[in-house]
């Protein structure tokens, strides 16, 4: 299989190709695409970034699929799984082969990086994306288009809405539920369940401002 990532930008890319090419010799990478017309036809880390969006249709196909790397995010993370799939491209997962994925339940262009526990009867929807060092609690359901940072810890049976963005060491309780497109600050410890669009930060976390409302829901397909 052929996999295209969107997203010339995090060297750490490049170790988790060469960790799932050591388990799946046959999988290969034959380059990166990003929309920054600056970076294409450089080089990055040895791949090189063959253009952006508008390559998808001449290179999709049986056994090629794409995934994208977005995170700063979770509007842009969106809007590029949307911008793949709009285009005809078949969304795939990227997935650390370190990451036991024993009793848990993935939908597809996924971004899951080393070191990463999810626990037991997980659910992850589309175009999600879990950094270093997280843990996902026992039955906790992760929405499309959420981007949860490293050292996050989510509690069990937690439900993490649509184009939530959980910041650097949060902490979530567990039962929570957390609205569509909320933005959890870095390092806050959130007791309560988080409205729908809602900006919160703290220990306790406490609602700062809610945003206007761009997105309904983080689906890209």
């Amino acid at each position: 299989m052929k996999i295209y990532p969107l997203g010339a930008a995090n060297p750490e890319t490049i170790r988790m190709i060469r960790a799932l090419q050591r388990g799946a010799p046959d999988l290969e990478f034959p380059g990166l695409l990003d929309n920054d017309p600056a970076k294409h036809g450089t080089d990055f880390f040895g791949l090189s970034v063959l253009g952006g969006c508008e390559l998808i249709p001449h290179l999709a196909g049986l056994d090629v699929g794409f995934v994208s790397l977005v995170t700063g995010s979770t509007r842009a993370r969106y809007e590029s799984g949307l911008a793949i799939t709009a285009t005809g491209g078949a969304l795939v997962n990227f997935i650390h082969p370190t990451v036991d994925l024993t009793l848990t339940h993935w939908g597809v262009g996924n971004y899951v990086q080393e070191a990463v526990v999810v626990q037991a009867e997980v659910r992850v929807g589309d175009n999600s994306s879990i950094h270093m060092g997280a843990l996902v609690g026992h039955e906790t359901s992760i929405g499309d288009s959420v981007f949860i940072a490293h050292a996050v810890s989510i509690s069990g049976r937690c439900h993490i809405g649509d184009g939530t963005f959980v910041g650097t060491n949060a902490t979530i309780l567990p039962r929570l539920r957390i609205g569509r497109w909320a933005v959890i600050g870095a390092g806050s410890v959130v007791i309560r369940d988080v409205p729908d669009y809602a900006v919160v930060a703290g220990n306790p976390a406490r609602v700062i401002r809610l945003e206007e409302p761009v997105y309904g829901d983080g689906s890209v397909r």
